[in-house]
C-alpha cells in the first residue's frame, strides 16, 4: 500500500519517551507516523503535510493541547484529534470533546487501550474517505449520464469522445457557454483509462492576474506576501492525470508563454524556486471564444493554439440540437425530483422547443430545476416555465390568424389557453396583477381573456 491510502499519525507530546512509543505502535497497525515535541512544530509539520489522526498531550509548553485542537480543527476540519491527560486534569479533556475532540487518552495509558482509539480514528477517518469517494464517484456519474442526445451533432461528439478516453494528446473543446465543456472533458477522463488519476479543472477566468502563475505551478512559503505556507500547484496536483484548463482564452499572453514551456518541457518551476519538478499531465483546454481568430488579431499566441489544437471538439449550441430537449428534460426531472414520476405537458414542451436557448444547457438545468422547484403537481405546464420562455407562447395565442389553416388550430389553442389562464388564478387566488406577470400578459388583455372564456363569475377576481 503506498504511503498516500495510509493513514496519516501525528503525535505532539514534550516528552521523548511518550513520542518514541506512540510512533512504535503507531507504526505496528499500519500508519504514517510523524512527530512533534510543541504545538508550534506540529503546525510546522500541518504546513506540508496533512494528518489524519492526531493524538497530542493536553499540557504542552507554550500552547495547550486545546489550543492546538482549536487550530487543527480550523485548518483541518476533517482531522480527528485525541487528547492525552493526567488523572488531574480528566475534567478539561472531557471538556475538549465538546470543542471537536475525538477522544481522550488518560496517562498512563496501556497500549491496548491507545491502540483501541487510534484504530477507531482510523475507521472514522477511512468512512469519511469512502464516503467522499463515492460522493464525488456518483456525482461524477450522474454527471457523465448528462451527455444524452439522439441528435447527429451530439452523436457525433459521443463518437469522438469515445475515441479519445485513452489517448494523452492534448484535447481542445470549442463551444458556447452553457454547451457542457466541463462534462466533455470529465467525460473524456473518467470513461477510460485516466479515471482512477487526478482530474484538476481550471477556470482560468477566474484566477487573480498577480497570483496565476503561483496557482498554476505552486510557491514556496514566502515567495510574496501572504504565502504563509507552501504550495504544490495545480499542475503537479495533476501529475499523472488530467488537468482541464476552462476558458483557456482568458489567460494573459505573459502567461500564456510561460504555459507553453511547461506544455513543451513537461516540467514546473515553484514561484520562489529555482527547482524543476518534471510532470506528466494530460492537457484539455476549452474556450467559448474563437481562438484562431484571437491568435490572428494577437490576443493570444499562434504557437499555443497549436500546441493545444492537436484534437478539437466542438460542441453544438442547444438552438443546433432541439431535438435532444425531451431527453435532457427527462434527466433533469430525474436529477431533481428522483422520488417522483414527473412529466410535461406537449405545451410547456413545445414553449422549450420554440426558445433559442442563448444560455444553452445550463440555463435549461437552471429552468427545470426552477419548475420541479415550484410546481403544485406532478405535471410541469406551460405557466410552471420562467417568465422568459413565456412571452412568445402568450403572444402566439393573441396573434389573429386569419388564415384557413391558423383556424384549424384555434380550437385546441383557445382550450389551452383557457386551462392555463383558470390554472394560474387558481394558483394566485385571483389576483389579477399576479396572475398577468406569470401569463406574461397586461391586465386589460387578461381582463379581455376572462370575459371571452367566461371565467369572471367563476373565478373570485380581487381588484
Amino acid at each position: 500500500m503506498t504511503d498516500d491510502l495510509r493513514v496519516r499519525f501525528l503525535i505532539v507530546d514534550d516528552e521523548q519517551s511518550i513520542r518514541k512509543l506512540c510512533m512504535t505502535i503507531g507504526a505496528s497497525m499500519g500508519f504514517v507516523c510523524s512527530e512533534a515535541e510543541s504545538a508550534e512544530a506540529a503546525l510546522a509539520v500541518l504546513e506540508t503535510q496533512a494528518p489524519d489522526i492526531v493524538l497530542t498531550d493536553l499540557m504542552l509548553p507554550s500552547m495547550t493541547g486545546v489550543q492546538l485542537l482549536q487550530r487543527i480543527k480550523a485548518l483541518l476540519p476533517r482531522t480527528e484529534v485525541a487528547i492525552m491527560t493526567g488523572h488531574g486534569s480528566i475534567e478539561s479533556a472531557v471538556q475538549t470533546m465538546k470543542l471537536g475532540a475525538y477522544d481522550y487518552v488518560t496517562k498512563p495509558f496501556r497500549v491496548e487501550e491507545l491502540k483501541l482509539i487510534l484504530q477507531r480514528m482510523a475507521e472514522k477517518v477511512r468512512l469519511v474517505m469512502e464516503n467522499q469517494f463515492l460522493r464525488a464517484h456518483v456525482s461524477n456519474e450522474m454527471q457523465l449520464n448528462a451527455m444524452v442526445g439522439s441528435s447527429v451533432k451530439i452523436q457525433e461528439v459521443l463518437r469522438l469522445i469515445a475515441r479519445l478516453k485513452d489517448s494523452r494528446s492534448p484535447v481542445l473543446v470549442m463551444g458556447e457557454s452553457g454547451t457542457g465543456k466541463e462534462l466533455v472533458a470529465r467525460a473524456i477522463h473518467f470513461r477510460g483509462s485516466f479515471a482512477s488519476r487526478p482530474f484538476v479543472a481550471v477556470d482560468c477566468g477566474s484566477l487573480v492576474p498577480t497570483l496565476i502563475e503561483a496557482e498554476l505551478f505552486g510557491h514556496e512559503k514566502g515567495a510574496f506576501t501572504g504565502a504563509i505556507k507552501s504550495s504544490k500547484g495545480l499542475f503537479p496536483a495533476a501529475d499523472g492525470g488530467t488537468i482541464f484548463l476552462d476558458e483557456i482564452g482568458e489567460l494573459p499572453l505573459e502567461m500564456q508563454t510561460k504555459l507553453l514551456r511547461v506544455l513543451q518541457e513537461k516540467e514546473v518551476r515553484r514561484v520562489g524556486s529555482s527547482e524543476r519538478v518534471k510532470i506528466d499531465v494530460r492537457v484539455i483546454a476549452a474556450s467559448n471564444r474563437d481562438l484562431e481568430a484571437a491568435y490572428r488579431d494577437g490576443t493570444f499566441r499562434k504557437d499555443l493554439f497549436f500546441r493545444l489544437n492537436v484534437i478539437s471538439v466542438h460542441l453544438p449550441p442547444l438552438r443546433e440540437r432541439k431535438s435532444d430537449i425531451p431527453a435532457l428534460v427527462e434527466y433533469f426531472f430525474d436529477r431533481f425530483s428522483a422520488e417522483k414520476i414527473l412529466r410535461m405537458t406537449n405545451a410547456a414542451m413545445k414553449c422549450l422547443q420554440q426558445y433559442d436557448w442563448p444560455g444553452n444547457i445550463r440555463e435549461l438545468e437552471n429552468c427545470i430545476q426552477r419548475a420541479v422547484t415550484l410546481r403544485n403537481q406532478d405535471v410541469i405546464d406551460v405557466y410552471d416555465l420562467p417568465p422568459a420562455l413565456r412571452p412568445s407562447y402568450a403572444a402566439g395565442l393573441e396573434t389573429e390568424m386569419p388564415t384557413q389553416a391558423a383556424e384549424a388550430h384555434t380550437s385546441d389553442l383557445e382550450d389551452l389557453e383557457r386551462i392555463t389562464i383558470q390554472r394560474v388564478f387558481e394558483q394566485v387566488k385571483g389576483d389579477k396583477v399576479l396572475a398577468g406577470k406569470i401569463l406574461g400578459i397586461s391586465r386589460a388583455t387578461l381582463y379581455r381573456k376572462l370575459k371571452r372564456y367566461k371565467l369572471l363569475k367563476s373565478t373570485a377576481i380581487s381588484a
